[in-house]
């Protein structure tokens, strides 16, 4: 589905032709106000307008939408009300922007005065509120707003934020459209010739291994989770160099196109939900497109494994040893532990290039979702750089908390036969387990953040702020956020 087309404008509210007009509220001391930017609107109604939200029982909460005709007071026939909460934050705005682009859908033209707060919050919000996935459907809907002007000033850092916000909006767009795919039409194959002509595109360098240039140089992790499946696995890599680098950024995401747990299969219910086992892989392709457009003065090689976890007679077994790229061995007791097996092969393989940093995303754990619920993903790795990941992430809307790595839990990953066992004995501390036995093919001296994003990557419930059901694009502005400190602070 089109996106909608976003301008900055400075024109009078009162007269500028418009199907709405978008106005914030807050949750104020003494009760229900406006948010800065509505001054005009609620000039034209003579100071009433707040009268008649309350009226219309408004209190500002985040999320709320309450809509006024206007009844001729000004050009637009409709005022659509988004609630702030109790903050005019980035992230409020981005939420509250959202919400007007979904009640805006088959619309011509708006206006968002949210964007005198953030502009570049309220045009994520748009265009990422307004993203539907209606590629399957025979009745398209009646399509997103087509246009949208965000009341502020055309200055040279608004119309850059702009830019940059558009930017990182259509790559999340890219994540959330590779997770929707279904897996019969997006399995390692099709994924990755995806991939190819979408970084190809963007000007980057791309390499595909199949498997047998896998098999030749030793993945044993990608090729035993993908054994089962007749669709074979890949590894596609994607190169990205900026003018003047000033770090070396490997980025790893784990493409399990789909995931039946294999012979340890999984229950039925909800298994349909594994679609979205891909979500890592589809973040960091879209990562790097995004990288290609906003230029960053950094060297960043992404390794993007990709299989299909299946049981068949060519599936892998609880009890397999596999010895991964790199030559340490692992036992196998749980075949539905598979994705830290192809991104320790990635991993390894990304630090042979030397990286000053490695972030690896992946939907990794349940035990992500049982710590910290569904949208808020669990962050370890080196511990200063985990605490960045984390707050950088906080910061631009993707909830993410700080995870320790117990030196105890090592132990019961140790394995009778081989170097290490890929899941522990027990259920405890199953997101830290997964995080210490990454830790293993981390290069020493590789600052490192894994992000389990189990939770956030996919949404089951109904719409809120800026989020559909379906792939949300989780972690893509957290790791564009930390490339772009990276790139600011080293």
């Amino acid at each position: 589905m089109t996106a909608p087309k976003l301008a900055l404008t400075e024109g009078d509210l009162s007269t500028t032709a418009a199907d709405a007009v978008v106005v914030g509220t807050l949750q104020g001391a003494d009760g229900l106000e406006l948010a800065p930017g509505a001054e005009a609107v609620a000039a034209a109604f003579d100071g009433a307008l707040l009268d008649v939200l309350g009226t219309l029982r408004a209190s500002g909460k985040a999320d709320e939408l309450v809509k006024v005709p206007t009844f001729g007071k000004i050009a637009a026939p409709l005022v659509l009300a988004v609630g702030l909460g109790k903050s005019t934050g980035e992230e409020q705005v981005r939420r509250a922007s959202g919400v007007a682009a979904r009640a805006l859908a088959g619309k011509k033209r708006a206006i968002n005065t949210l964007a005198a707060l953030h502009v570049g919050a309220a045009a994520e919000g748009t265009l990422l509120g307004a993203y539907a996935f209606t590629e399957y459907k025979s009745d398209k809907g009646e399509g997103p707003v087509a246009k949208v002007d965000l009341h502020a000033a055309g200055s040279k850092e608004n119309k850059a934020a702009l830019k940059a916000a558009v930017a990182i909006a259509e790559s999340v767009a890219i994540a959330r459209d590779f997770i929707n795919t279904p897996p019969n039409d997006l399995y390692p194959g099709s994924f990755a010739a995806r991939a190819e002509k979408l970084a190809t595109a963007a000007g980057l360098d791309v390499e595909v291994l199949d498997e047998k240039a896998l098999k030749k140089q030793g993945f044993g992790g990608i090729l035993g989770v993908g054994g089962g499946s007749t669709r074979q696995p890949r590894l596609v890599r994607i190169s990205y160099k900026g003018a003047k680098a000033v770090k070396k950024v490997a980025l790893v995401g784990k493409g399990i196109t789909f995931d039946t747990g294999g012979i340890s299969i999984k229950p039925a219910a909800g298994m349909d939900e594994m679609t979205s086992d891909m979500s890592g892989a589809a973040a960091i392709v879209a990562t790097m497109v995004l990288a290609a457009k906003l230029k960053y003065p950094l060297e960043i090689i992404a390794s993007i494994p990709m299989a299909e976890n299946m049981p068949s007679g060519d599936a892998y077994r609880p009890g397999d040893v596999l010895t991964m790229y790199g030559g340490k061995t692992v036992e196998v007791l749980n075949t539905d532990a598979e994705g830290r097996l192809i991104l320790s092969d990635a991993i390894v393989r990304a630090c042979e290039d030397g990286p000053d940093y490695l972030i690896e995303t992946a939907t990794l754990t349940g035990a992500q979702v049982v710590a910290l619920g569904k949208r808020t993903a669990g962050v370890m790795g080196s511990e200063e750089f985990r605490d960045r990941v984390a707050t950088i992430g906080t910061a631009v809307g993707e909830s993410a908390w700080p995870m320790p790595l117990p030196e105890e839990l090592r132990a019961d990953l140790d394995s009778r036969l081989a170097d290490l066992a890929n899941v522990t004995g027990h259920r405890w501390g199953g997101m830290l387990a997964a995080g210490l036995f990454l830790r293993e093919f981390v290069a020493e001296g590789v600052q490192w953040a894994h992000i389990d994003i189990a939770g956030p990557a996919y949404h089951t419930g109904g719409p809120y702020g800026y989020t559909a059901k379906g792939g949300t694009g989780v972690p893509v502005r957290t790791i564009a956020a930390v490339l772009a400190d990276i790139a600011a602070n080293g």
